[in-house]
């Protein structure tokens, strides 16, 4: 008896599926949601879990800091500045909103930061990867 090849074909796109959710925790492609960060598991680090706010926002300043937004030719500003960053990630984070700041660098590479609340107000069934430091 012949296969269907549409059915053939919906079982590639399901095995297929099945194989990048597999991979996707140890992948380097990023998650379409942040809260999905937690199911990478290496890339959770004990230095980058905080329970204080302050230290979260020290750790995106620096990053951010040492790789600028880049400047646009013409005087506007492409981004909002760094205080207005600090002041919207100070508020939220406390209520459990995951953060990213995502730019273009003066080097024209693309810079994203994500500070991940755990447990996850959107996704709490992920469990947090490490206990907080």
């Amino acid at each position: 008896m012949a296969t269907d090849p549409e059915d053939k074909k919906q079982q590639q796109v399901l095995d297929r599926y099945r194989e990048a959710a597999a991979e996707f925790q140890t992948g380097n492609v990023p998650p379409l949601m942040t809260g999905h960060w937690l199911l990478k598991k290496d890339q959770s680090a004990a230095d980058r879990t905080w329970t204080d706010v302050g230290i979260a926002l020290a750790w995106m300043t620096k990053h951010y800091e040492a790789n600028p937004p880049f400047e646009r030719t013409d005087g506007l500003q492409a981004y909002c500045s760094l205080g207005d960053k600090l002041e919207y990630a100070a508020d939220v984070l406390p209520r459990g909103v995951d953060v990213s700041w995502v730019h273009y660098t003066t080097s024209k590479n693309l810079l994203a930061l994500s500070v991940v609340c755990c447990p996850n107000r959107f996704h709490p069934e992920i469990l947090c990867p490490l206990p907080p430091s």
